[in-house]
């Protein structure tokens, strides 16, 4: 059974809104795009950061392991995702829900 972060998370994606949060002591901005397991069995997410502190250049993608977001609400706004892939993201190994097959191609 998912955890309610991780339906917060499903859901925003579904609607592809934003998602604010906490995670490692910072304010995020970001809007989700896969969403499922990593290989140790986490729930994760790879994220699109767009604003907020960052220990980067923004914006850029970002790996969370979703027990350790915190405060996290979704909100409208605009939909942000990055440029060209140049490798395959190693962040969901499982892939329950990723915006640009399951969500995108069904419109």
């Amino acid at each position: 059974m998912p955890s309610p972060i991780y339906t917060l998370f499903r859901n925003a994606i579904l609607a592809e809104q934003q998602v604010v949060c906490t995670y490692e002591g910072r304010h995020r901005e970001l809007c989700p795009h896969i969403l499922g397991l990593n290989k140790r069995g986490e729930e994760v997410v790879l994220a699109w950061q767009f604003a907020g502190p960052s220990s980067g250049k923004l914006p850029q993608w970002r790996c969370l392991r979703l027990a350790d977001v915190r405060n996290a609400n979704p909100r409208n706004g605009p939909w942000h995702a990055g440029g060209s892939h140049r490798t395959e993201q190693t962040c969901v190994n499982s892939i329950d829900l990723d915006i640009n097959i399951h969500v995108r191609k069904l419109r």
